[in-house]
């Protein structure tokens, strides 16, 4: 069964509504936008998260330094990195890796040693898709996410389409810029048919 990532989650309301609605991951992002949160505020919020739930720490371009830090304070349980990452630096990390790669119109460069793919828009928590057509002719080998523009309406296409490890939304479960509760429990819904 495909795997269900919520993302850019920064209040109670949002992670209790995750939790509930059966969410497999429930991502934290680090780096600056304006879904960040900071190590306390995600420590406060993983004590609502069950040891069944993942808890990723989502960051750009981080230092090995940056995400030992946030591996032991929040605590985590596996990494997401997206932007600039030194590939052989990923055999020091403590626990599983999602490599985000961001699909426009250059080669696809699969990073070796990451645990998971994440494929992800140009311009990541933009709320816009990358052209799924990129990824047709690819041969995976590792379980993958696929994000970057998942709604309720097409997050059904996307998961016949690639059969992923897990689907990966963030925007497409805000109104107004803010996580809504109905949004999340639809969207998983419709992923765990």
């Amino acid at each position: 069964m495909t795997k269900v990532k919520i993302c850019g989650l920064s209040t109670e309301e949002a992670v209790c509504a995750a939790v509930e609605a059966g969410a497999d991951y429930i991502g934290f992002v680090f780096a600056p936008s304006k879904r960040q949160v900071s190590l306390d505020q995600a420590r406060q919020l993983a004590t609502l998260i069950p040891s069944s739930i993942q808890k990723v720490g989502v960051f750009v371009s981080p230092s090995l330094a940056e995400l030992e830090e946030a591996i032991a304070e929040v605590p985590l349980d596996m990494v997401q990195i997206h932007g600039e990452w030194d590939d052989c630096l990923s055999s020091h990390i403590s626990l599983p890796l999602i490599r985000a790669l961001q699909l426009g119109n250059g080669p696809i460069e699969l990073a070796a040693s990451a645990d998971y793919l994440l494929f992800d828009a140009p311009v990541a928590g933009s709320g816009q898709t990358f052209d799924w057509n990129v990824l047709a002719e690819q041969k995976l080998e590792k379980p993958f996410f696929i994000a970057g523009g998942l709604t309720v309406d097409n997050v059904a296409a996307a998961q016949s389409l690639f059969s992923p490890h897990a689907l990966d939304v963030s925007s497409g479960v805000e109104t107004d810029g803010r996580k809504d509760p109905e949004k999340i429990k639809a969207f998983i819904e419709r992923v765990k048919l």
